[in-house]
């Protein structure tokens, strides 16, 4: 994905790096050796720099506290992968919490474009896993969906009699079946040519994500992920927490389930 409209290549890549670290966790995450890889490998898919594959590295050394090189080589390349991939790696139960364990799962198993791991990742970006969230856009619980994409895709999934979008499974299942939905128009608007894939930007994870965020319309309309420092960093943010939620770079012990440490 390229830099934002107006930008050169470096400004658009360091902008870009400060959207992601700001929206998608906080100043204090810088604290956890996971967020500072996945800024560094923010800069590499935006950028495509080869040359800060070292600075990774360096990066998990200085922060990972021992092991080999041998050893941190090998976990950068697993991260690089996982933050670059589709998200479809097995969920590590110890990084959510304990009673989201379960619909999160069920949630990446509705398609199979849409794994446990993106529905964390996109938990925590969207609310830090507070199930009372009400946004000042009117979205709520969890999942922060809009209130008539709630209506189409929530049901009762906790079995109480009730569907709200509060109920934290029924707001994770709803957004499994919306996620799963904009993945298919994604995957149409691909094979119709109505989308360019390059390398690995435009992907159908991307597209879903980008439209579950700013809605498919506006997908629709740039071609693509919009080119934007907002849709970009939104797609950015989630895929930086996916190999926390893999279990690859794990937080440090007696951090809270589903919160990035430091975070405020």
């Amino acid at each position: 994905m390229g830099s934002a409209t107006g930008d050169t290549p470096e400004g658009g890549t360091s902008t870009a790096v400060r959207n992601t670290v700001a929206a998608g966790t906080g100043c204090g995450c810088l604290l956890s050796p996971v967020v500072l890889v996945g800024t560094v490998i923010v800069v590499i898919i935006i950028g495509g720099f080869g040359v800060l594959l070292a600075p990774l590295i360096a990066l998990i050394l200085l922060f990972s506290g021992g092991g080999s090189d041998s050893d941190n080589q090998a976990t950068a390349n697993q991260v690089i992968a996982s933050v670059q991939g589709d998200g479809s790696g097995e969920l590590d139960p110890a990084t959510v919490p304990e009673d989201l364990v379960e619909p999160i799962e069920d949630a990446g198993e509705l398609c199979g474009a849409i794994g446990p791991i993106v529905i964390a990742s996109q938990i925590e970006k969207e609310s830090g896993f507070d199930a009372a969230k009400v946004g000042p856009d009117g979205k709520q619980g969890i999942s922060q969906l809009p209130p008539d994409i709630f209506e189409q895709y929530g049901e009762d999934d906790d079995d109480n009699d009730k569907t709200s979008a509060l109920d934290a499974e029924d707001s994770i299942m709803a957004q499994g079946r919306y996620m799963c939905e904009l993945a298919e128009q994604a995957q149409q608007m691909i094979d119709s040519g109505e989308v360019v894939q390059t390398g690995t930007t435009n992907s159908v994870l991307d597209l879903a994500l980008a439209g579950y965020h700013l809605g498919m319309d506006a997908v629709r309309a740039a071609k693509g992920v919009p080119n934007t420092n907002d849709a970009q960093g939104y797609v950015l943010a989630v895929r930086a927490q996916f190999a926390k939620y893999e279990g690859i770079a794990a937080p440090p012990a007696g951090a809270t389930p589903g919160v990035t440490p430091g975070s405020a």
